[in-house]
């Protein structure tokens, strides 16, 4: 079964890989959402059963999504020429991440997420 949590961390990371590809397809440099799609990607990824087996899930997820946050953090900061909505999914995806940072490193207890 799905938790809460997992439904958080799924949606940050489906939201910075759209994200990364709509600053990819706009004008400016691309390097930075490329990088961003990489690790939404990655991200993604780690959630995937098989995967568990190689690397601790927390240590890998937890790691990929400060990676991604500060990505997110600095395509906010240096936001190009994309439109307004573009902004908005950046600032949606970084509050799920951290959501899901606080949460997982158990800093605060939300009943129900786990």
């Amino acid at each position: 079964m799905i938790s809460l949590l997992t439904i958080i961390a799924l949606a940050a990371g489906i939201l910075a890989l759209v994200d990364g590809i709509i600053r990819v397809r706009s004008r400016g440099t691309a390097i930075l959402a490329v990088i961003e799609i990489i690790v939404a990607v990655l991200f993604l990824i780690a959630f995937i059963p098989p995967l568990d087996a190689l690397i601790p899930v927390a240590i890998r997820t937890i790691t990929l999504a400060i990676v991604l946050l500060i990505v997110l953090v600095l395509q906010l900061v240096l936001r190009g020429s994309t439109r307004r909505s573009g902004a908005a999914i950046t600032v949606i995806a970084i509050v799920l991440l951290i959501i899901w940072i606080i949460v997982t490193l158990g800093w605060v207890a939300i009943p129900g997420l786990s």
